[in-house]
């Protein structure tokens, strides 16, 4: 702790030497949520290799505050500068099943602490040092999303340092290497129990932990002003780990490469492309494998109303393992990096046979459709049916159609700032709903539910 009490110190007085009158500002926010569930694949929390365990009924509410703080500051040679600091802490309320394990103060933590610098040596550089949000990195969703899955979204963060080599225009390269804690985290107030929570989601107990760490570039420039891509290559890589069930897992180290390609046909419409493929081994000498790729077509109505429909079409491959049910969990599926997030399913962040969040072995075809109604207020509807890509046995059937997954959700004002005056406050919230009619993967046809209300008040 004060190991890193002393690099905040370091951060703070950089920037305020770096800096010309700097500004200072603050604020916060309050997010409450209920959300049921049932019968959702696998355990929500309960960490690897659980098969054909499900969830019962599961009702609780969660209060997550969060307090920010930053210091800006402009150089006339060295570009924008700023410092900023979250301090987040939940607590939560569970009634069904009733368990008292949350309660406030839970922990409070730093989930977000960096250094940030735009426009320095003439516009070149741009960089970004610290505890960071993953959530929306480099645009590569299939690749980064949450850095603490089993968290629960109530923090998405990683410690990071990102670099950012503006070459033209339109030609950059991003560079980065990043730290993930599992549940050895000790920049944080809190209980010894909120102490050992698993936020990798592959750990399980006071004295396992299972960090993962990283690096890699992407490299991003167009073919044409209508075809923007990028190319990129990181490494992976995570520590020898002990589950929640005592199984021991070892390291793993893997590579992957793959490219993103973008076509805009027009205002309205365009198409992604993506192609991955992974290579690596693990402490016990084996060679792991892995291919993921995702096509798809995006449309939104370029009109001049305030109402905007789109629209969205795509497949997701992942490669699958049918030796995953072994202890050491297969060689050939893929691995989500740290794209352990609910970009495509809330439902299925809280039950995985894989890990928190962790999407593998799959084909997915999705479709969503939906509305633009103003500033924080959309409503959109996606459904899609899953396959396996291998019979990995985890599912407990004997097919590979997983189901088919269905998911509403309705996001709308309540009070809204008017930033022309320089207003603050505000108040929003949604609704969601998502439902899973499994297939012949899975040892049941029970339907499986999840559903949220939230309310958010920014101050």
């Amino acid at each position: 702790m004060k190991t890193k009490i002393a690099v905040i110190a370091v951060i703070v007085s950089a920037a305020l030497h770096a800096s010309a009158d700097p500004a200072f500002d603050a604020g916060a926010d309050l997010r409450i949520r209920e959300e049921l569930m049932e019968n959702i694949p696998g355990l929500p929390g309960g960490g690897w290799l659980l098969k054909t365990k499900r969830s019962g009924f599961i009702n609780h509410v969660r209060f997550r505050a969060r307090a920010w703080g930053e210091l800006r500051g402009t150089t006339e040679n060295w570009g924008e500068w700023r410092v900023y600091t979250r301090l987040a802490d939940e607590f939560r309320w569970c009634p069904e099943p009733y368990r008292n394990t949350h309660t406030f103060p839970d922990e409070l933590i730093f989930d977000n602490l960096f250094l940030e610098g735009r426009g320095v040596f003439d516009g070149f550089l741009d960089l970004k040092v610290g505890r960071q949000d993953l959530y929306g990195l480099y645009g590569l969703d299939h690749l980064f999303v949450d850095g603490t899955p089993g968290d629960g979204s109530r923090t998405t963060y990683g410690d990071m340092a990102g670099f950012t080599l503006h070459f033209t225009e339109k030609s950059k390269l991003d560079l980065f290497a990043l730290y993930d804690f599992d549940d050895c985290e000790d920049f944080r107030w809190g209980t010894d129990r909120s102490k050992h929570t698993s936020l990798t989601g592959l750990g399980g107990g006071s004295d396992t932990t299972m960090d993962d760490y990283g690096y890699g570039a992407i490299w991003g420039s167009e073919l044409a002003e209508w075809l923007p891509y990028q190319l990129f290559v990181m490494q992976k890589n995570t520590h020898e780990f002990k589950d929640a069930k005592g199984v021991e897992h070892p390291w793993t180290q893997r590579e992957t490469a793959g490219g993103k390609l973008v076509p805009r046909i027009n205002e309205e419409w365009s198409l992604q492309f993506e192609g991955m493929g992974q290579v690596g081994c693990n402490g016990d000498g084996a060679t792991l494998s892995g291919w993921s790729g995702y096509s798809g077509v995006n449309w939104k109505s370029a009109t001049e109303s305030s109402v905007k429909p789109f629209g969205k079409f795509g497949y997701h491959f992942m490669s699958g393992d049918d030796d995953a049910a072994t202890e050491d969990g297969g060689h050939g599926a893929w691995d989500p990096m740290w794209a352990r997030g609910v970009n495509d399913s809330e439902l299925f962040l809280y039950g995985t046979h894989y890990g928190a969040a962790w999407w593998s072995n799959m084909h997915y075809v999705k479709t969503e459709i939906g509305l633009d109604l103003g500033r924080r207020h959309r409503v959109a509807a996606n459904c899609g049916p899953m396959f396996a890509a291998a019979q990995d046995g985890l599912g407990g059937g004997g097919g590979l159609f997983k189901g088919v997954l269905s998911q509403m959700r309705y996001d709308f004002p309540l009070w809204l700032a008017d930033k022309s005056k320089g207003e603050r406050f505000e108040v929003f919230g949604h609704l969601l709903a998502e439902f899973f009619n499994p297939g012949d993967y899975f040892e049941t046809d029970k339907p499986s539910y999840f559903l949220r209300w939230q309310v958010d008040f920014k101050f």
